[in-house]
């Protein structure tokens, strides 16, 4: 590990770095004018916006939800019909991909993009929650479990019931074991750019370590100084395979903003990682559903506001408009289609699951108005059928509608900041939704 990584930052970006931009549009806060009360009930101002992400792909209007495709590709669904539902970008999963089919192979494919026939901008994730979540056994992306008292903390190497260890974090780096066959592999900063830089998404995470709300404070802050150290390693790396694959469009790095539910935690390390010249950030980690909009506000207070910030792995409606509002500009959530494979579909009127009786003879859509392919052309009693009866085109067609659900909400979203009714368009929404 390198005694001062920072110290070894060029004094300049890489030229190609100006094929990536990101531009601000209309402010929340100007649009809408947020009532006194109305700021006083968020915990502060509103700091919500629309923007454009420009990248080498094409551009990501903001804000975005950003669909999951973890393995190249979103489960049960064609890249072209991801397109067809207004799907802007994708997101993969660099742990994932690297166990298979290898980065070494998107790179001979001209790329994530050119591998998967999506020709729109990507994402991959560092990896680091994959090692991390799997490692413990705990699976959580954002762990909405409150956070037990500090004399009732589980011990720091905690592991979920029933599971092994398969993740061994050091301060160079991790060594794991895969998931899929035991084999032991190790992750450190400049490995996981290495791989990010070979699978060749347009957007990039820095690698981080994990925490949970289970974690000790004194871990805490053990792990939060830890992911500093390796956000500056990541620059170095990130910045000479830039020049070295100079041949290559431009890959955007961004840092991941950890701290669980400490506003000093979360405020450091933005002040921390902000700092330094990356091209965005993510928001990470633990936190409280409770707590959701307060973290991303607290983190768009001190982070640059030139810089997009993505907020790592929520979906549902009331986080999607708490994130919006607190200046969110893009999220992510595998949610749509894996509840779609357990027949669970969305509806301004809530959740429901096409698993009941009562949709054998119901020939509607799956939601009355909707312009997706799916209902558009289906039905769901011969969606129900199709569940019924095991079969695979059920959790297609569910997908699309789910995806699109959220798509177009989010759009909504942005077109309701432009013209000024955000707040009556959320109101009506989630009254509607959670009715």
């Amino acid at each position: 590990m390198p005694a001062n990584p920072a110290s070894a930052l060029p004094e300049t970006a890489p030229t190609q770095q100006s094929t990536f931009s990101f531009t601000v549009g209309k402010r929340l806060a100007e649009t809408c004018a947020p009532s006194p009360a109305q700021v006083e009930e968020n915990g502060g101002g509103f700091l919500g916006r629309t923007g454009t992400i420009t990248t080498p792909h094409g551009e990501i209007q903001t804000p975005a939800f950003i669909a999951v495709g973890t393995k190249a590709t979103v489960k049960a669904v064609l890249p072209e019909s991801m397109a067809g539902l207004g799907a802007q970008a994708l997101l993969a999963n660099a742990y994932h991909l690297y166990l298979q089919p290898g980065p070494e192979i998107l790179d001979l494919a001209g790329g994530l993009g050119a591998f998967m026939n999506w020709p729109g901008p990507t994402f991959t994730d560092s990896g680091g929650f994959q090692v991390m979540s799997l490692g413990s056994g705990f699976k959580k992306v954002i762990d909405m479990k409150t956070a037990p008292p500090v004399d009732h903390a589980a011990p720091d190497d905690a592991v979920a019931p029933g599971k092994e260890r398969l993740a061994h974090v050091d301060d160079d780096g991790v060594w794991f074991k895969s998931h899929l066959n035991g084999d032991r592999h190790r992750f450190s900063p400049e490995i996981s750019l290495q791989i990010q830089h070979q699978i060749g998404a347009d957007i990039m995470f820095a690698f981080d370590e994990l925490t949970t709300l289970q974690n000790s404070r004194g871990y805490q802050e053990e792990s939060l100084e830890r992911t500093r150290l390796w956000a500056e390693r990541c620059l170095v790396e990130h910045f000479r395979l830039t020049t070295e694959r100079a041949a290559k469009p431009y890959q955007a790095l961004f840092g991941v903003i950890q701290g669980a539910q400490y506003e000093d935690l979360r405020r450091k390390a933005c002040r921390d990682l902000g700092a330094m010249p990356f091209d965005g950030f993510g928001i990470g980690g633990a936190l409280e559903k409770e707590n959701l909009g307060t973290i991303v506000r607290w983190c768009n207070e001190e982070l640059p506001e030139n810089k997009p910030k993505h907020l790592l792995g929520i979906s549902e409606p009331d986080d999607i408009f708490t994130a919006i509002e607190n200046g969110a500009d893009t999220f992510d959530c595998v949610s749509p289609t894996r509840v779609a494979r357990n027949s669970a579909f969305y509806t301004p009127a809530g959740r429901f699951n096409l698993s009941g009786a009562k949709y054998k003879r119901d020939f509607g859509p799956l939601q009355d108005g909707c312009d997706c392919y799916t209902c558009l052309n289906y039905s769901r009693a011969y969606i129900h059928h199709l569940y019924k009866a095991k079969e695979m085109v059920s959790a297609t067609l569910i997908s699309i509608h789910n995806e699109r659900f959220v798509v177009k909400m989010v759009d909504d979203a942005r077109l309701a900041i432009e013209s000024g009714d955000f707040f009556e368009f959320k109101a009506e929404t989630l009254a509607q939704y959670y009715s």
